[in-house]
């Protein structure tokens, strides 16, 4: 018998029920929104957070690897057990509890992002971090990768919500980094250093989140323009007026081509958006706006806003109701999935730009489409230069994948040549391994190295991401679709 089967053994006779071996049960945990699978030996839901310290010091003694997983919503591979050993299953450790008193919410990290939303929002209160995913994707997740959003522009990203955490040491030791008030300056913050690092110093089972005051008054203003140049030079001469939007959406044409085929409604209807091609109408690049904050603050920054729509837009139009500016937002997530009109596949990059770039990258964009061949639908959020690049491509055909290995390489390599970042908040995970040491020179791997050592030393916390290469448009792809591919 194998040590990782003695070890399982123990620990179902330790945990009992909560520890599945089943191969249905292992398959389901065994692959995220990366769908490229790795089989674990057994899945673990605890029912309560006690129930992860005996996993955890087991695993610790027999050096067994340990995998953390929300819902599996993370693009990057980042949940995906690489090693196979075990894996914990957070989901069942959903509690939300809203202090309104304090302005404080104390969650569960299986808790989704947008249960945390509607129990602020019912108490008054707002949690800004909004990932695509939402309604799916845990808090628990939204640490490890430190999760932004729409809104990351103007309130921040997760990092700049978490007051406090808590969880367990590699070994099974339960700790907590920092505590439920608004100041805490006794000792190390080893709470940030948790945030951002994809599971791999520590298991976090719970966290205590600011909020902020419900806005009292949202503006949202759809806008179009001849082009990705156009749009972006019009971005930067709308922040040069010192103007902060709540939220700042850039979609190109392709992205907006992609949203409407799988919606079937037009982002931006009329001859005013749209220019005839070849009998139908071809779309804009757009750029979606919201403005929240006081009445009077708001209705102030509208006249400002549409002087600057009407000498850079080609279009704009304001939502005459929240319901209608609710499904701008909701088309704007669905931009993701609906990337899958124009391939099977694709390289799903996060980077972010400096605002000083911006129409020099979307000229490079341009250059990297016509040399590859391939569709490269762009979106993403303005307000702090993080802009989703999605290359295209089907795996089925030799060339295209080729093109499309070629295509991430450029992309990279530009990324950090103009000081950008190769992520802004999906993480390294397995899909990014090939890019790190172009963003860190050895020193900082080494560093970064020496800190997983030291919280880690067994190695056992989601091992084989980040500091490996990975190339994972090499291995085979799962053909199925979760819940939130078209969310």
């Amino acid at each position: 018998m194998s040590l990782f089967a003695i070890a399982t053994r123990k620990l179902r006779r330790r945990l009992g029920a909560v520890v599945d071996t089943s191969k249905e049960g292992c398959w389901a945990a065994s692959f995220d929104s990366s769908k490229i699978s790795f089989l674990p030996v057994a899945v673990v839901t605890p029912r309560t957070e006690k129930q992860i310290g005996p996993v955890l010091e087991l695993a610790n003694r027999h050096r067994v690897p340990v995998t953390v997983r929300g819902r599996g919503t993370t693009l990057m591979g980042s949940a995906a057990p690489v090693h196979g050993g075990w894996v914990i299953d957070m989901r069942r450790l959903k509690s939300v509890r809203i202090d309104a008193e304090a302005g404080m919410a104390h969650v569960g990290a299986g808790a989704t992002t947008a249960s945390i939303h509607r129990a602020a929002e019912a108490r008054g209160w707002f949690y800004p971090p909004d990932p695509s995913s939402m309604e799916h994707c845990t808090i628990g997740g939204n640490v490890a990768c430190n999760a932004g959003g729409m809104h990351g522009g103007k309130y921040g990203v997760t990092r700049d919500f978490v007051i406090a955490l808590r969880g367990f040491l590699p070994t099974g030791e339960l700790v907590q980094w920092g505590t439920a008030t608004k100041k805490f300056a006794a000792g190390f913050n080893l709470r940030d250093l948790w945030i951002g690092s994809e599971g791999m110093l520590g298991v976090v089972t719970g966290a205590v989140l600011k909020l902020v005051p419900m806005p009292a008054a949202r503006w949202t203003l759809l806008t179009a323009f001849k082009g990705e140049v156009a749009a972006l030079r019009a971005a930067r001469l709308l922040f040069r007026q010192r103007v902060q939007p709540a939220i700042c959406e850039f979609l190109d044409r392709e992205s907006v081509l992609c949203a409407e085929r799988a919606t079937g409604k037009t982002v931006f209807p009329g001859p005013a958006f749209a220019k005839a091609t070849a009998g139908r109408q071809a779309p804009r690049a757009v750029i979606l706006l919201e403005f929240a904050g006081g009445v009077a603050e708001v209705d102030d920054l509208k006249y400002e806003v549409l002087a600057w729509a009407q000498g850079h837009a080609v279009a704009f139009k304001e939502a005459r109701s929240r319901a209608e500016a609710e499904e701008l937002w909701a088309l704007r997530r669905k931009c993701s999935g609906a990337m899958f009109e124009l391939g099977d596949s694709k390289l799903n990059e996060d980077i972010v730009i400096p605002m000083r770039h911006y129409e020099r990258f979307a000229r490079f964009i341009a250059r990297l489409k016509r040399r590859s061949g391939l569709p490269i639908p762009t979106f993403g959020h303005l307000a702090d230069g993080n802009l989703h690049v999605n290359i295209m491509y089907h795996r089925a055909n030799p060339a295209e994948t080729k093109a499309a290995e070629a295509a991430v390489q450029q992309l990279m390599v530009t990324v950090v040549s103009l000081g950008g970042a190769i992520s802004g908040e999906h993480g390294i995970g397995l899909a990014k391994t090939p890019f790190l040491r172009l963003q860190h020179n050895p020193a900082q791997v080494r560093a970064m190295q020496a800190v997983k050592k030291a919280l880690d030393p067994r190695g056992i916390l989601n091992p084989g991401k980040m500091f490996g290469v990975v190339r994972i448009w090499k291995y085979p792809k799962l053909q199925l679709k979760v819940p939130w591919d078209h969310k």
